[in-house]
Formats: structure tokens, C-alpha cells, sequence
């Protein structure tokens, strides 16, 4: 297979920084990276690319066991030491202490400043459910760049075999352009440029399984959101 074709390595740099890329496919391809200069560059651009999404995502502390599991495999919490190891292991830790800090100070001076915060868009249902049931939605992420964005359902959608969710962006005025196809279980990485250029809402809609033949929409528009102004 010739992992320098552009279009391989982006599909495939893509799956594996979203992480939908799994199991021995995952581990061969991680296995490819040192020897393929094209995979490498495109699994840098995903991560740029994607990255700022994960800001987001709230902070979750690991718990305490945790973190007394990891000092103990690393000899940071020994069982018992003589009194005099103890007093070098004082300054070991005091000398370590201070190239970390120095560490730290080189690093904020060397980090560029924080990436710009994604914009999250909710698509709701346009018709509610029969019997109160609560309607599904989608979720997306869009990079601040416009160049990436991330799609998916908070609840697992129902669709038919041969039935297929497109997702469009609106413009203020004119006909919508198709972003492609979406997972109506998982996540989808939607590649399509600037996704934020001449978009006013993001809509989903039901076709095909290949999609709609006419470059429109040709079922009827499920999931409907607006990007904030």
C-alpha cells in the first residue's frame, strides 16, 4: 500500500487522532509512523486541528489510588529507607525540583499562547417523538479555524439499513452545500475546508445510503442548528 498517496495518509492520520482507528489497525499504523514522513505530517495536522476541541471537555481528577499507585512504582513512596538514603533522597528530590522548574520556565516561554475555544453547536429535532419521548440530538465541534469539526449523537439515532444522515450547512441565503455523511451512532471527523465559511446552520437530513443524488436535500431535514452570531 503507498502510505505518501495525500489522500490515504489524511484518512487515515484523521482516524487515528480521533481515535476511531482500533485495535491491530491502530497498533500498525503507529507502527508505520517512524518509517512514512507523509503519516507523520498528517497525524501532526489532525492533532492541531483537533486538539482545541478536547478544550471543551471538562477536567476529570483521577482518584487518589491512583496517584499512590504511580508514586510507588517509581520509588517516589518507598516502604522504608535507612536515615541517611532519606536525607539523599531529599536532595535528589530538591535538585529535581529545581529542573523542573526550570523545565517549566522554558516551556511557557516556548508555548504559544492557547488555542481559541471550539464552537459547539447542538442540532435539536425538527418534530418532537410520539409518546413524550425525549428527542434525540447531535452535537457539533467545530475548530476555531473552521478547518475541522466533530459530529456526534448524545443518544444513539435509528436508522434504517437503507437510510443514510447527510450533514449541510446552510447559508444565510442560497442552497445548502453537503458535508457528507454522518454516524448516526458515533462520531464523524468532517473534512470539508472551511466549514464556518458562508454557514449560518448546520442541518441533517435523511438519503440514501450513498448520500442524496441531487447535491440537495431529498428526505426530510431531521436535526436543525444555528451558529451563534
Amino acid at each position: 500500500m503507498d502510505y505518501s498517496r495525500p489522500a490515504l495518509a489524511d484518512r487515515l492520520g484523521a482516524e487515528y487522532v480521533a481515535g476511531t482507528l482500533r485495535g491491530p489497525a491502530r497498533r500498525r499504523f503507529e507502527a508505520l509512523l517512524a518509517a512514512h514522513p507523509a503519516l507523520r505530517a498528517s497525524v501532526r495536522d489532525w492533532q492541531d486541528r483537533l486538539m482545541p476541541l478536547s478544550a471543551s471537555l471538562a477536567p476529570v481528577a483521577p482518584p487518589p489510588r491512583v496517584w499512590q499507585r504511580i508514586e510507588t512504582r517509581i520509588g517516589f513512596r518507598p516502604a522504608a529507607a535507612p536515615r541517611w538514603w532519606a536525607q539523599l533522597a531529599v536532595w535528589r528530590a530538591l535538585a529535581g525540583v529545581a529542573t523542573a522548574a526550570t523545565l517549566a520556565l522554558a516551556l511557557v516561554v516556548a508555548t504559544p499562547p492557547p488555542a481559541q475555544a471550539p464552537i459547539v453547536v447542538v442540532l435539536s429535532a425538527t418534530t418532537a417523538p410520539a409518546g413524550g419521548v425525549t428527542p434525540a440530538s447531535f452535537v457539533a465541534s467545530i475548530s476555531a479555524d473552521g478547518r475541522a469539526m466533530v459530529t456526534r449523537p448524545l443518544t444513539e439515532v435509528s436508522v434504517q439499513p437503507d437510510r443514510a444522515l447527510e450533514l449541510w450547512a446552510v447559508p444565510p441565503s442560497g442552497a445548502p452545500r453537503s458535508l457528507g455523511l454522518i454516524s448516526a451512532s458515533g462520531a464523524t471527523v468532517v473534512r470539508q475546508g472551511k466549514v464556518l465559511k458562508d454557514t449560518a446552520a448546520l442541518a441533517v437530513s435523511l438519503e440514501p445510503p450513498t448520500g442524496s443524488p441531487t447535491g440537495l436535500p431529498t428526505g426530510p431535514v431531521l436535526y436543525v442548528g444555528k451558529l451563534s452570531s
